[in-house]
This record gives structure tokens, sequence and C-alpha cells, in this order.
């Protein structure tokens, strides 16, 4: 009877293993696809999809994309060559990020592994296949818009992205990333979504997986059983594979305690290199101490607006701040509180030019951006 139930006990255990082993569904081609026909890099449109059906959405595609590269990448990645170390961590960490995989990739083109994460979700890439002509068209125009915008203002708005990403019946945020690949040169190599253990290891989905999220025929709740993902990726004809990963959280105390498994995630990492913009100032307040002590424990070095970590916190923390661009009052009521010691930061330093955008212009609309950077 013992050696029976033994037998049971290992057999068991030998099925939970096979079960977690079985391989993580590869979504390249639906990448590629995406590419395409949403993020409108070069190539072949995939089978079933005319042309014509996205001719118009890649016009204002590129127009966006083209303005972008002229008035923004080329200023920003001068900048960010000239100011960024080359000793820093290549792990890097942005949290608040919405879609925004061009920016970390001006900041951090060498990026071993970059990390985003936001409310929002990857979304279902297989979606091009699922959609008619006309629903492919409409939703097209909203990932156009969004589009658009954040290469115009340098940030998104969130109420628009919980349309966009959160209920769009394309991976609107899929999508920002691969016109990230393809602005900056890259291409993607491999795409697997994932969910985070408790523990914060990564559990890729399989088949089995997709065939549960299938059955959910509700487009924001599949969505969101769709929002962590894994995009590798490399320089057109080069070899060196980077990694860049999307993880849906709410980063605020509360969901962190409840759902710590995003935390966790990142506390694996070790030291970082990081990054936030028009984050909403949500940094200073008393509901997010959580993100605040991650970032004072693991960054070594980041780069923000006046939305990152402020001075109150970093300096007894022992981080060192340079600024540049201006600074006099911030562009919305929720920065008023930390406006004040932002405003004697900026006019304790030298005037330092900033020739483009970053995240949130201050109060006079004028660009402006911090560097802080851990003490040995």
């Amino acid at each position: 009877m013992r050696l029976l139930l033994a037998l049971l006990v290992v057999a068991g255990t030998a099925a939970r293993v096979h079960a977690d082993d079985k391989p993580a569904h590869d979504f390249i081609a639906d990448a590629k696809a995406l590419l395409v026909v949403g993020a409108c890099a070069d190539g072949e449109p995939p089978a079933g999809i005319k042309p014509e059906t996205y001719a118009a959405h890649c016009k204002a595609v590129k127009g966006s994309q083209e303005e972008y590269r002229k008035n923004w990448q080329t200023k920003a990645r001068a900048f960010f060559d000239a100011n960024v170390p080359k000793s820093i961590p290549k792990t890097v960490v942005y949290p608040f990020a919405g879609g925004d995989l061009a920016t970390a990739l001006a900041v951090y083109p060498d990026a071993n592994e970059i990390t985003t994460l936001s409310l929002e979700p990857a979304g279902d890439p297989r979606a091009l296949g699922k959609l008619s002509e006309k629903e492919i068209k409409q939703s097209l125009q909203v990932v156009a818009k969004e589009l658009g915008s954040l290469y115009r203002s340098n940030f998104s708005v969130t109420m628009n992205m919980i349309g966009a990403m959160r209920g769009g019946h394309l991976p609107t945020q899929l999508i920002f990333g691969l016109s990230a690949l393809a602005m900056y040169g890259y291409e993607p190599v491999s795409l697997r979504y994932f969910k985070l253990t408790p523990t914060g290891d990564i559990h890729y989905l399989t088949d089995d997986d997709l065939a549960v999220i299938d059955a959910i025929k509700d487009t924001g709740k599949r969505n969101a059983e769709l929002s962590n993902i894994e995009l590798r990726f490399k320089k057109s004809g080069g070899t060196n594979i980077q990694t860049y990963r999307h993880i849906m959280a709410n980063l605020d105390d509360a969901h962190l305690k409840a759902d710590p498994s995003a935390l966790a995630h990142l506390e694996k990492k070790g030291d970082v290199a990081a990054m936030t913009k028009a984050a909403s100032y949500l940094l200073t307040f008393e509901n997010f101490v959580t993100m605040r002590k991650y970032i004072i424990d693991h960054v070594q070095w980041m780069v923000s607006d006046s939305t990152g970590l402020a001075p109150k916190w970093g300096t007894p923390a022992g981080f060192e701040y340079e600024t540049h661009g201006a600074f006099e009052k911030s562009n919305m009521k929720a920065g008023e509180s930390i406006a004040p010691a932002y405003r004697a930061l900026f006019k304790s330093q030298p005037k330092r030019d900033l020739p483009f955008r970053f995240g949130y212009p201050d109060g006079k609309f004028r660009g402006h951006l911090i560097i802080m950077t851990k003490k040995k």
C-alpha cells in the first residue's frame, strides 16, 4: 500500500513537471504581421489582409514617425550618447511607462533587458486574424491617433490609453513596442506571453493556457489575460539578442501588497538603471511608498522629468542630481507640493540646455530633465 501511494505521488509530481515543461507559444509570426500592418515597417502583409486595408493608417503613422525622428529622436540620441555612463547596469526598469518603449531605447539602446510597467495590457497578438476588414480599419485609426500623440508630446494621456489598450481590439501596447523597434533599427526575434508567479518568476503561456483564454469572449477581459509580453529583438543584421518585457501592474501600495508578484520580479533583478516620465507625480503620493523604496534600494542611475524620485527622498538616500532644461512650477496640480524643491534644485545648478522635451513640460511649457546617480 505504501509503495502504491509512493508511486502515485511520484506520478503526480511527474505530471506537474511535465505540464509545467510544455513549450511556450511563440507569437513571432503574429508580431511580424503587426509590425507591417500596425507599426508600418516595410514588409509583406499577412495572408488575407490587403495593403489598402492599412494604407491610410500607415500614411498617418509614417508621418508621425518621421516627425518624431526629426524633432525628437535625433536630438535625444545625441544627448543620451553624451550623458549616459557606460558603466551603469544593463538591466533597465521603467515604471509608469504606458506603451513607451521608444524613449527607453533612446536612453538605453544597448540594454540587455528593458522592463516597462503600467496599467495597460499588451493585448491579443492574433487579433488581425479575428477581425473583419472594417474592424481592422477602425481599430487602426485608434492606434494611429495614440501613436501620433505619443510621438508629438513625448507622453501619452492615461484616459486615452484606457480605451486604446485595455479595451482595444488590436494589441495597441504591443504595436507601440513594435513601432519603437522599427524606428530604432531593430527587428523582433521572438514574442512570448507570460504570467508572474507569487514569487516573481515567469510562467510562459502555453497552448493549453491559450485554450482557456480563448474561451473569454469579452475583449477587455481577454486582453487582461494577455497582458505581459517578452519580446526578444536584435539590430537588423546583428546577432546580439536583447529582451523587452512589459508587465501590467498597478504599482500603488495596496495593489503591490495584495499581489506582490511584480515587485518580487523586479527585486530579483538586483541593481538596475531606471527611468520614468509623465508619471502624474505618483512617486510623491503617500500610497506609492513601496515603489519609492524600490527605487531607493535598487536604482543606480536614473533619468526622469519632475515626476521621478524627488530630492526630499533621493538626497538622504545618497543620490546626486543633475538638472537640464528649465523648471519653475509644475504643469499640474498633482506636482505642486514638490515644485518648490525642484525649483530650488534647478536654480542651484548651472544652466544646461535641453534641445528636446522629456515627458511633461514645466508650468511654462519648457522642457526639463533630471539625472539621478547613486553615490558610491
